[in-house]
């Protein structure tokens, strides 16, 4: 299956890096990472060696981000006329679903990787902890894989990149601020708890102290799981 999957990947990397989507969306999120944590936060006025207040924002950016990076995924293919072409190879539609997922994963890869100067620099400014940082990176990697499962099924769905974009955009909106219901309506328990469980956004806020919490993990994984699966799904329903 391995063997299988690479080309998919190599495509779709291909495809990222031949347009201006990867370089825009990367440098972008550097330059916010750098200018949050130099600037906005005012890290030299609160002498403080940590990235807690940048890793708290992130979740908001990849509202943005995560669909700008899947919206091309399959409403390309519909728009270039490629996507017949695709569901006719003699590979599985899990596997090409598996190769743009993790096509975009190696780009939020690449694009969170990009930041880790911004610790190495805080580091010389006061103690760091590292297990901290580690924890919070590991986090961020997984709320963006989430989004991105969740951007490709949407681009599967998709007639155009613009509507693959904007109901992503709406989609990740809804999932990451979900728990934030209660503070505005006086929901029941039950289901303010169901709301709070849902969120994007809430299991990430262990993962930005730096606490790797497997039940969040689990949250992650299961949401690329569910997603990817219907994404799997709706390609077989294309398909015949």
């Amino acid at each position: 299956m391995l063997n299988n999957i690479l080309p998919v990947i190599r495509k779709e990397l291909r495809s990222y890096f031949n347009s201006p989507i990867a370089y825009v969306v990367t440098v972008t999120f550097v330059l916010f990472c750098s200018i949050w944590v130099f600037y906005l936060q005012t890290f030299f006025a609160a002498n403080t060696a940590s990235l807690r207040s940048l890793f708290g924002i992130v979740p908001l950016t990849f509202i943005i981000i995560m669909p700008a990076i899947t919206m091309r995924s399959w409403a390309e293919e519909k728009k270039m006329g490629t996507m017949e072409v695709l569901l006719t190879l003699p590979f599985r539609e899990s596997t090409l679903v598996l190769g743009k997922f993790l096509a975009a994963a190696l780009l939020l890869l690449i694009m969170v990787g990009l930041t880790l100067p911004l610790p190495l620099l805080l580091a010389r400014f006061g103690d760091f902890d590292w297990g901290e940082v580690v924890g919070q990176y590991i986090g961020v990697l997984l709320l963006g894989c989430a989004g991105i499962s969740v951007g490709l099924f949407v681009s599967s769905l998709a007639t155009n990149q613009v509507s693959s974009f904007l109901v992503s955009l709406f989609v990740l909106l809804v999932f990451t601020l979900i728990s934030q219901v209660n503070l505005v309506f006086s929901l029941p328990i039950l289901l303010a708890r169901v709301f709070s469980y849902l969120a994007l956004g809430a299991h990430f806020n262990n993962f930005q102290k730096g606490l790797v919490d497997t039940r969040d993990l689990l949250f992650y994984v299961l949401v690329c799981a569910l997603f990817l699966y219907l994404n799997v799904k709706t390609l077989v329903f294309k398909k015949w």
